[in-house]
């Protein structure tokens, strides 16, 4: 059994962060921060979690050593805090972008704000398991990836895999995503009545996960040698889940059936993937509503 905190609780991503930890049976949550709610107990922000915890949020600086310390915090907060943080425990699991890519350089162009640790960045993996389950079976450093990345490169990566992709076209990828998205802190773009029933394009270029995509999918940048990549993200009537869909060029001629032995051979052994395409009914293809919650 492995000794947890979580560090920022009270959002979305923290909020199912525990749920998943709470279920986890090596794991003991012991410790969960949020620097707004002290004192309350995290089942009066997460109700879903009431009687799966009675642990109370407390501040960041009262925290106690763990074994494995997660991290919930806003993109630009771990970076400038990292040195106390990583002192509580030998494992640190970051879910912001602070140390998804490897090249600090793309920090000012993706996130605007040069990375105030880049002699870290190399100590991180990029935890997907489907492309670093070796990797991450013996690191003590692990950055997340973005929602909306994860998504392009999962669907993208049996393809580039396989160098089945031509490199010399562009690949167009747009993704479809749900309220939750934007998180737990209210705007007037998340506001009800101007969110419902809308279908805003908020990025329609330049999606700052386009870094990521490029880094794990082994794609130069745009202004290399590699694909272009044109990323848009489109925000739907939805609270939770994301609908990505790609368009690459192949370097061959595949039929269907082709197709189908690249993903098999990428994914045939993914506890977490399924690949569908069914002949009738409505859920012929994949749809995000059926995963919510899984």
């Amino acid at each position: 059994m492995r000794t947890a905190a979580v560090v920022g609780g009270a959002g979305y991503a923290g909020g199912e962060l525990l749920r998943l930890l709470l279920s986890h049976p090596e794991i003991d949550v012991t410790q969960v921060t949020s620097e707004r709610l002290g004192g309350k107990f995290v089942h009066s922000v997460h109700p879903h979690l009431r009687r799966r915890t009675d642990l109370k949020f407390q501040s960041r600086a009262s925290l106690q050593p763990v074994d494995v310390l997660f991290l919930a915090l806003p993109h630009g907060e771990t970076s400038h805090e990292i040195d106390q943080l990583q002192s509580l425990a030998p494992t640190i699991v970051d879910l912001s972008a602070d140390f998804r890519l490897h090249d600090s350089s793309q920090y000012p162009t993706w996130y605007g704000w040069e990375h105030p640790q880049p002699r870290l960045l190399g100590d991180f993996v990029y935890a997907l398991p489907e492309l670093h389950r070796d990797q991450i079976r013996t690191a003590n450093r692990l950055a997340s990836g973005g929602c909306l990345a994860t998504a392009a490169i999962l669907g993208l990566y049996p393809l580039t895999r396989a160098a089945a992709v031509d490199r010399s076209m562009p690949i167009v990828i747009e993704g479809k995503t749900g309220s939750s998205a934007g998180g737990a802190e209210a705007g007037p773009a998340s506001h009800h009545p101007h969110r419902s029933g809308e279908m805003r394009s908020f990025a329609p270029t330049s999606h700052r996960h386009t870094a990521e995509i490029i880094q794990e999918l082994g794609l130069s940048s745009p202004n290399g040698h590699g694909p272009s990549i044109a990323f848009s993200a489109t925000a739907v009537e939805a609270v939770r889940g994301i609908l990505t869909t790609a368009h690459v060029f192949l370097n061959d001629d595949l039929d269907e059936k082709a197709l189908w032995k690249i993903y098999r051979a990428a994914y045939a052994d993914e506890p977490f993937m399924r690949i569908v395409k069914e002949s009738q009914g409505i859920h012929r293809y994949p749809n995000p509503k059926i995963l919510s919650g899984t």
